[in-house]
């Protein structure tokens, strides 16, 4: 058996830093923990150091690579600053991870990769058109008629652009969740005000499916289940004040517009 070759603490440090900025942007684009975990420890057995540790919560990543049978330590710690689920950042990821493994290759070629990787976006009105079209769909299959269903398509449809032009502007989060909840729900509360429908509450609600955060609170649980509950408590947090202001959005237009209720 070939010894492994000793790596000078300066290589350590670039395989260090390789490997935290690929697990960051697995946590930026909303990867579950085990994942990044399993990634880095990946990269790090590639990269020719013993052992990867990380330690992770939901603003930060610390970890740690042990070199040189395990007598050389280096460890560092970087931010994750939220962004859009995407899971095709994550797929990027675990492409080159196997690629690395399959074909050798060293540290540079991480480095490069991670530079070259970016979000693929679609276009931003189609976004608008189906997220429309699956909320309309939504209010239909609940019992809606076509007239319910064409003002559920238009307030969602809104909504959602209201929602990009938000998040093009950095506005927090939770502010963006609660501005547009309430603009799809005064378009909708305005449908149900001019009686165009008899079943303008059900546009009422299906108007803002589009917020449901489903993504962060299935992670949240599947973090909490497989022990990362410093992660999963964190991503269940944030779910529920997406929740709370997808809410105070609702109820705001409820009582600008003198509504009772759905």
């Amino acid at each position: 058996m070939t010894e492994q070759k000793k790596l000078s603490y300066e290589e350590q440090t670039t395989i260090t830093k390789a490997i935290i900025k690929t697990a960051v942007i697995m946590l930026e684009f909303g990867a579950e923990s085990k994942l990044i975990e399993d990634t880095a420890q990946r990269l790090g057995k590639s990269l020719g150091v013993d052992s990867v540790e990380v330690s992770l919560i939901p603003s930060a990543i610390v970890l740690s690579t042990l070199g040189n049978n395990k007598t050389q330590s280096v460890t560092t710690t970087r931010r994750a600053h939220h962004k859009p689920i995407n899971m095709s950042i994550v797929c990027d990821v675990q492409k080159m991870c196997h690629d690395l493994e399959k074909e050798k290759k060293d540290v540079n070629f991480v480095l490069k990769t991670i530079k070259e990787i970016k979000p693929n976006y679609y276009n931003r009105w189609l976004i608008v058109f189906m997220v429309g079209l699956s909320c309309a769909s939504f209010a239909y299959l609940y019992g809606a008629d076509w007239k319910a269903f064409a003002i559920t398509f238009l307030a969602s449809s809104v909504a959602m652009f209201t929602r990009q032009e938000l998040a093009k502007r950095k506005f927090v989060m939770i502010i963006t969740f609660g501005i547009t909840a309430f603009v799809a729900t005064m378009i909708a509360g305005i449908g149900h005000i001019l009686n165009i429908s008899s079943t303008s509450n059900i546009a009422l609600s299906s108007s803002v499916i589009l917020l449901a955060p489903g993504f962060p609170f299935v992670n949240s649980v599947l973090d909490a289940v497989k022990g990362y509950l410093a992660m999963g408590w964190g991503r269940w947090m944030q779910a529920v004040l997406l929740s709370v202001a997808t809410s105070i959005g609702i109820v705001f237009a409820l009582a600008v517009l003198n509504l009772k209720g759905w």
